[in-house]
């Protein structure tokens, strides 16, 4: 059996076949290696706590912290710490693609978000998941019971990426649906124009939730690898080009890089966490953004 950390790797998860062990095993593998990671010193359990500050009442010191740190921490109230958050995962075709055959797009999305409904569930923090397309397919509202998991992972292993999607529409669906401060996080292939789903995000933003954009292209998207000429197809349309790759790969990569950029400086001046992602990154790097998103906010 591969050590924890391994599970992060994507050519390793795709070899668990289960979802609920999927989710289970990257954060397990993310926890384990945290002690390496910017948050060194930092874990799940102890998001539960503030550092001590004057004026707060000794009695709530917490020493067995005390004891492992050697530094004061207050236990925070439940009100405080729990932070509710949705998934928001892309349904279209695009998000079907894979170049090597490993996880495609949609299947490392799903595994993502998996780990996230784990690791916020095991967090006490209520959790929903949204899936959509042209419309909105399916809405779980956050719940933080153990069935809620249950649900989400139900609905995730059954999901699967089909037809063409409108990003920006299913946003403003959904965003009047969102009653109380919440943390959205969209998993997409971003295969659109930008213009309106950065408007859809600025305005929920605006709204006042926070915002983390999973930008997830596959591993061939993001580096080009093709030679010669080459015949591709968009999958949503099944439009077709013959072309070049030799030829065409610095445009290619160039536009790719300003797509990244433009969603990146947008999404900066918005206040929405930008995470681009290709299927070859491993799991804790969006793991890593959840955890700076939720230490933010206490």
């Amino acid at each position: 059996m591969p050590a924890a950390e391994q599970y992060l790797k994507p050519e390793v998860i795709r070899n668990v076949a289960r979802l609920d062990l999927r989710a289970r095993f990257i954060v397990e593998g993310f926890l384990s290696g945290l002690h390496a990671s910017p948050f060194h010193g930092f874990s799940v359990e102890f998001s539960e706590h503030r550092r001590y500050s004057h004026g707060d009442d000794p009695k709530d010191l917490d020493w067995l912290v005390y004891a492992k740190t050697d530094r004061y921490f207050i236990k925070k109230y439940q009100a405080e710490t729990n932070i509710t958050g949705y998934l928001l995962l892309d349904l279209s075709e695009s998000m079907g693609y894979t170049f090597r055959q490993q996880l495609s797009k949609f299947e490392y999305s799903v595994s993502l978000a998996a780990a996230l409904a784990y690791m916020m569930i095991r967090q006490q923090d209520p959790v929903g998941l949204v899936t959509f397309d042209r419309n909105l397919q399916t809405i779980l509202k956050a719940r933080s019971r153990r069935s809620q998991l249950a649900n989400i992972l139900a609905v995730l292993a059954k999901a699967k990426p089909t037809g063409e999607t409108d990003v920006a529409a299913a946003l403003k669906r959904f965003a009047p649906m969102v009653r109380h401060k919440s943390l959205l996080m969209v998993f997409s292939d971003l295969l659109v124009d930008p213009e309106p789903v950065l408007q859809a995000l600025r305005m929920i933003r605006y709204a006042g939730h926070d915002i983390i954009l999973f930008h997830v292209l596959d591993e061939a998207e993001v580096s080009f690898p093709f030679t010669g000429s080459v015949l591709l197809r968009d999958p949503e349309t099944a439009e077709e080009m013959k072309l070049d790759a030799s030829g065409m790969r610095q445009d290619y990569l160039d536009a790719v890089a300003a797509l990244r950029d433009q969603y990146k400086s947008e999404a900066a001046l918005a206040g929405i966490d930008y995470v681009p992602l290709d299927t070859s990154m491993r799991f804790d790097t969006a793991l890593i953004e959840y955890l700076s998103q939720r230490k933010a906010r206490f």
